[in-house]
């Protein structure tokens, strides 16, 4: 199946061994969009999204994604022994091009870190890293596996304000998977809600950015969404 959608999924579905894990999932991703996961742990998130970067091939269905991809997990991922600008430019075809790592370093506010090992960067600049390490791969498709969870709150919202800045400039389609309702919210066009390995659920955010996660219609998606995902917001005011 070919399309020029970055994501273009029919009837996916994926099992281990008598377990299905996704069942019978259909996706379609414009260019450029940037759409955010929410499902339950054990809903298949992951397991989606290794399909997608090429990661799982044991499935069946219909499977069409950009060729030029990159993903970004939970864990940065930095070699320890490289620099980091090399950490930054590593799986690129060709000599090691040390411009290219210092432009996508600046992009990322890291401009001070060039030289460093990677043992000396803080959690949320080893994940700048590696989202500098996606980006000067000029993606078609950047996949993020849950990408700041292990962050403390404050660099989490800091690290979600440069996802977003970064979106707006490169517009690559972007698949956030997340537990967390307000940064999908925040970031994405569409979310999604998988449940019982299909997706349950597709709301759109027809809310201009930057967002306040105070407007009505924002706290409102919000309960929704959190209803979906099994959650009372009753109990947890």
């Amino acid at each position: 199946m070919t399309t020029g959608a970055p994501v273009e999924v029919r009837n996916l579905s994926r099992r281990f061994g008598e377990h299905v894990v996704i069942d019978g999932l259909d996706l379609h991703i414009e260019p450029g969009e940037f759409v955010a996961l929410l499902g339950a742990s054990g809903c298949g998130k992951s397991t989606l999204l290794r399909i997608l970067a090429d990661l799982d091939r044991d499935i069946t269905g219909d499977v069409s994604v950009a060729r030029g991809r990159a993903v970004g997990f939970q864990a940065p991922r930095l070699m320890p022994w490289k620099r980091v600008w090399r950490n930054v430019v590593l799986g690129l075809p060709g000599r090691p091009d040390r411009e290219r790592a210092e432009a996508a370093l600046a992009e990322v506010g890291l401009s001070h870190r060039v030289d460093v090992w990677p043992k000396v960067l803080s959690g949320g600049e080893a994940q700048r890293v590696a989202l500098a390490r996606s980006l000067v791969r000029e993606p078609d498709l950047l996949l993020l596996d849950e990408p700041f969870s292990a962050l403390d709150a404050l660099t989490r919202l800091t690290a979600r304000g440069l996802v977003d800045e970064l979106w707006q400039r490169h517009r690559c389609a972007v698949l956030l998977v997340t537990h967390d309702v307000e940064e999908a919210l925040v970031l994405a066009d569409r979310v999604l809600v998988m449940d019982r390995g299909r997706i349950a659920h597709d709301a759109r955010v027809e809310i201009d950015r930057p967002r306040d996660l105070a407007d009505p219609a924002l706290v409102a998606m919000r309960t929704d969404l959190l209803a979906r995902l099994g959650v009372d917001v009753k109990e947890h005011a």
